[in-house]
């Protein structure tokens, strides 16, 4: 198995590219063991040294380290990957959580609409790029409020991705958006 990686604009973050299918849809994030516990690969991957957060969207998988060299630690995370590969486990055990956790005043419904299918047709495919991900999370009083996922989150440049990029597209489309926040956790 051939497992590529690619850096990422947050230096902390790497993205391997294992040339199959990682998420048939969705993403998942772990950025603790408590989180990872509902995947194998996610916590054999907090279980290597220096390891601090894992992201897996439908073709790509993200770490993020806390410190080491990542000339020390690919090479484990290679391994850890092309053995869960090998092993055919499940990467997510038990059921996904269904709720989505969005809040906004249903008069929006037609603006928030507008937002969504932006962010997924013009935002999520160059973040993704990026070894990241982005999700709606809610609209209220002129904010738009957005989680961040992958090598998005903690990522020097993403509030300038936030304030430059996604604002500005949103309030050229949308005149009801007046700012961009980020929700953390």
């Amino acid at each position: 198995m051939f497992i590529q990686t690619e850096a990422t604009p947050n230096p902390a973050t790497l993205k391997f590219l294992p040339g199959r299918v990682v998420m048939q849809e969705g993403t998942f994030e772990a950025r603790d063991a408590a989180e990872a516990e509902r995947s194998p690969l996610a916590r054999a991957l907090m279980e290597l040294p220096g390891v601090s957060g894992v992201f897996f969207a439908n073709d790509f998988i993200s770490v993020t380290k806390t410190d080491g060299e990542w000339q020390h630690l690919r090479p484990a995370v290679l391994g850890v990957v092309t053995e869960f590969f090998l092993s055919g486990a499940p990467l997510i055990e038990g059921a996904e959580a269904a709720a989505t956790g969005e809040f906004f005043d249903p008069k929006d419904a037609e603006t928030v609409e507008a937002i969504k299918e932006l962010i997924e047709t013009r935002v999520r495919p160059a973040v993704a790029g990026d070894g990241g991900d982005i999700t709606f999370k809610g609209f209220r009083d002129g904010v738009v409020y957005l989680k961040m996922k992958g090598a998005c989150s903690g990522c020097p440049s993403s509030t300038a991705t936030l304030r430059h990029g996604i604002q500005n597209l949103l309030k050229h489309f949308l005149p009801d958006v007046e700012t961009v926040e980020q929700i953390e956790g």
